[in-house]
């Protein structure tokens, strides 16, 4: 299976290097819908979808595999969903927003608005999480010997 695999990545890597030497220079205003760019994108696409699938399936059947691993991964779920939840509730929703993103073209709404709020703030949040569980075993090996 292994030599199968890494004859098939050769194959790819032939075909992508074939494909990338025939793609037309920038200049042309036909470059988007030439055979070769068409091609390159199919190929992306299929790479794209065997190592979506491959992580997936590799992932789950580690997770119910190992002993303990689907409790740890509903307490990362239930925290991630306490961040959203937490995000949402401190988000705005704020009028002036919507209006000067309407008198800009953009139409939007309250919700969208509120969303997008949200997303910024989860964001944060997990991004102090992440300095603080980074920072913090560091500083405890610096000052406890």
């Amino acid at each position: 299976m292994n030599k199968i695999v890494k004859i098939l990545l050769i194959v790819i890597g032939l075909v992508a290097a074939v494909l990338w030497f025939s793609l037309p220079s920038a200049d042309d205003p036909n470059a988007i819908s030439s055979g070769a760019m068409n091609f390159m994108f199919i190929i992306m696409y299929i790479l794209l979808a065997i190592a979506v699938i491959t992580s997936v399936v590799f992932g789950l059947a580690k997770l119910f595999t190992t002993k303990g691993s689907i409790k740890k991964a509903l307490f990362a779920i239930g925290g991630l969903a306490i961040v959203v939840a937490i995000s949402y509730g401190i988000s705005s929703d704020n009028m002036a927003v919507v209006e000067t993103m309407s008198d800009r073209g953009i139409e939007t709404t309250e919700g969208t608005v509120k969303n997008i709020g949200m997303g910024l703030n989860v964001f944060f949040i997990l991004t102090a999480i992440a300095v603080v569980l980074m920072v913090f075993p560091g500083l405890k090996r610096m000052f406890v010997k």
